[in-house]
């Protein structure tokens, strides 16, 4: 059902949360109930408690209650897959759909045994084969009658659905400028809902160290994120993922006076805004080698100081949208351009 607005708070608790919370925490003066992936080490399953629940989330709009940790998730969208390996939870996962390309190696093993149900959006009689509790996806727009079921239709076969709430669109929910913190809480919201409060505070803090070790770099280069598009380029603008880690990085966007994750813009404002920096996404279906080779081909754009210098950084399309792998992809965009020959 829809809720009003203004924005209601994002998740409410049953009135057995505090003594919840006080057992989970006199549990992790002894052991931790699981711990998140890092670069060395893959994600280990945490314990189901089932403290504090039901959970009530106001998703988007929706409002979503779990009455019971999910057991059995089907995820659409790497950048949900991703969040759930990471917490630990890939026992619960019972198929993937629309996967933008392999798992990072971290989470590689976890999610090898997996079934991918479809190379798109599935349909919602795929969906219900697997017999879940809980659909996760990235992007609001999987939940639709074409989709994997709208949601309404979902809750009718005793199925929750989630979506990352850095992706909703709706007024109000959408957020104005997305920033690592918004991200964060994504995480944390994941973690109270899935029963994973202990791995997902260890996944944010293992994030934010990753980002405090990383210097912006000298000089504030003016920067184009290249999605995709050949005609009319598809770039990052100036309150998504692209842009969070911009301003991470100490870039200037030239797409940033766009209020929008994303935006077309014309070669003609490009070659005349002229990065000195040019961030690829390398996507299956649009490699940075193409890319590349497109804009060393065009006079135009060839004449670009990016171009010229071959100042070019690349990352995964998976990591390009708000997600687990944005702080990594800073370190590394930081490690990238520190290699560049200027």
């Amino acid at each position: 059902m829809r809720l009003p607005s203004p924005r209601p708070a994002r998740l409410r608790r049953a009135p057995a949360l505090a003594a919840g919370l006080l057992a989970v925490a006199l549990a992790a003066t002894g052991c931790g109930t699981g711990s998140a992936a890092t670069e060395d080490s893959p994600a280990v399953p945490a314990t189901a408690s089932g403290a504090g629940f039901p959970v009530v989330v106001d998703n988007c709009g929706t409002e979503v209650e779990v009455a019971a940790p999910p057991q059995r998730i089907v995820t659409v969208k790497s950048t949900a897959t991703e969040l759930v390996l990471s917490l630990g939870l890939g026992e619960k996962l019972v198929g993937t759909a629309f996967n933008d390309g392999p798992l990072p190696d971290a989470l590689a093993d976890d999610g090898a045994d997996v079934p991918q149900i479809s190379e798109a959006v599935p349909s919602q009689e795929a969906v219900l084969e697997l017999e879940p509790d809980l659909v996760f996806a990235g992007w609001e727009s999987v939940f639709a009658a074409d989709g994997a079921g709208e949601r309404d239709s979902l809750a009718g076969f005793g199925v929750a659905s989630y979506v990352a709430p850095s992706a909703c669109q709706g007024e109000g929910y959408k957020p104005a400028t997305l920033a690592f913190e918004d991200v964060f809480d994504d995480i944390r919201e994941a973690g109270r809902l899935f029963d994973a409060e202990d791995a997902a505070e260890a996944l944010v803090a293992s994030q934010q160290e990753l980002l405090d070790g990383v210097d912006p770099v000298e000089g504030a280069p003016t920067a184009l994120w290249y999605s995709s598009g050949t005609d009319t380029p598809y770039v990052g603008a100036g309150s998504g993922a692209p842009a969070m880690m911009m301003e991470q990085l100490g870039m200037e966007n030239i797409a940033g006076d766009v209020d929008d994750t994303w935006t077309s813009l014309g070669w003609e404002t490009i070659v005349e805004r002229d990065p000195e920096v040019i961030i690829l996404v390398d996507a299956q279906w649009n490699t940075a080698e193409d890319k590349i080779a497109r804009l060393e081909s065009n006079p135009a754009t060839a004449g670009m100081q990016a171009v010229e210098s071959g100042a070019y950084l690349r990352l995964p399309f998976a990591a390009s949208e708000a997600g687990v792998r944005n702080a990594e992809a800073v370190v590394d965009l930081a490690d990238q351009y520190g290699s560049l020959d200027r």
